[in-house]
């Protein structure tokens, strides 16, 4: 009697783990259970650029970008500052981004940190330490940085920027938030895939990183095919978008781009060159389209973020 009143309280207590840890305790099927789920290749991200003509305000954009299933924005920063020079505050900010369900993966500014002209650069590093400040308080960890205010007159000395680029890095140090070395396409300075990938190595910095753009590839001239050198560790974050057939790199216009999938640029290609198994890539759907500024914003949203999903599948 004591061995069966003993049998049956080690069966009960087997059923009570069980239930309680939720955990099968059939051979292999709790080990099934505890399996992580995978890794996703890409994290999704509405760049503000592509409502940004509907003027909506800082809030409302991250309202239409949650409504429309994003999980993750890249937000403009004067956009957040006007909301803060109307009253908001950044604790607030992060509670309603947290309520939204949103992360701020980057950030989109025009600090002058990267110029000739001391007194403009010392004003630029300034401009930059303080957005990196705003940008941590509602938990962001990136911010673009690109060669704002010397794209008009070639001629900027690589060893220079790569100098200036580590002396913004090292501000991002102090604050957590990394500043990412944008290519412009259209600038006479850091207009190739080369010279932003030199500027990053030389500034021999462990956090650089390099931000690239399906547009601004094309706009550059920069060859895709020697994309796979890139280290993959290296690209956090691409700014996602397509362009039109016929319109060659010296007529085509930031204007242009279109969603993802509706052009001619070879996406998948980059995508695939880009994407890493340690880590998601982080696509940031990116355009200034007149056409979609005049359309219902949510819509617009709705549909950027079908696209991306779209030409992704699979890879």
């Amino acid at each position: 009697m004591h061995n069966l009143y003993n049998t049956m309280n080690r069966r009960k207590l087997l059923k009570l783990l069980g239930a309680s840890t939720g955990i099968s305790l059939l051979p292999g099927l709790g080990q099934a259970r505890l399996t992580p789920a995978p890794q996703p290749a890409f994290i999704y991200c509405l760049n503000m650029a592509t409502i940004r003509g509907h003027k909506l305000g800082f809030i409302k954009e991250l309202e239409i970008a949650s409504q429309a299933g994003f999980p993750a924005v890249e937000i403009w920063i004067d956009s957040l500052q006007t909301w803060l020079n109307n009253g908001g505050n950044l604790k607030d900010a992060k509670k309603r981004l947290d309520g939204l369900g949103l992360r701020v993966e980057s950030a989109i500014g025009f600090a002058e940190w990267i110029v000739d002209d001391q007194a403009k650069r010392t004003a630029g590093l300034e401009k930059m330490k303080q957005e990196m400040e705003m940008l941590a308080e509602i938990g962001c960890k990136r911010t673009a940085a690109p060669p704002a205010g010397a794209t008009q007159t070639s001629g900027l000395d690589m060893q220079k920027a790569a100098e200036r680029y580590r002396a913004i890095l090292e501000l991002g140090d102090q604050t957590g938030v990394v500043p990412h070395l944008e290519l412009w396409g259209f600038s006479k300075n850091l207009s190739r895939l080369s010279e932003v990938t030199y500027v990053a190595i030389e500034s021999g910095h462990k956090s650089a990183r390099v931000l690239l753009d399906v547009y601004h590839l094309y706009k550059g001239g920069s060859s895709l095919n020697t994309l796979s050198l890139i280290n993959k560790t290296a690209v956090d974050i691409l700014h996602m978008n397509d362009y039109p057939a016929n319109m060659p790199p010296s007529s085509i216009t930031d204007a242009e781009r279109i969603y993802p999938g509706d052009g001619v640029a070879p996406v998948r290609l980059i995508l695939q060159t880009l994407k890493s198994p340690a880590r998601p890539l982080i696509l940031s759907l990116e355009v200034f389209n007149k056409t979609y500024y005049s359309q219902d914003p949510l819509l617009v949203a709705k549909t950027a973020l079908a696209k991306m999903k779209t030409i992704t599948k699979g890879i």
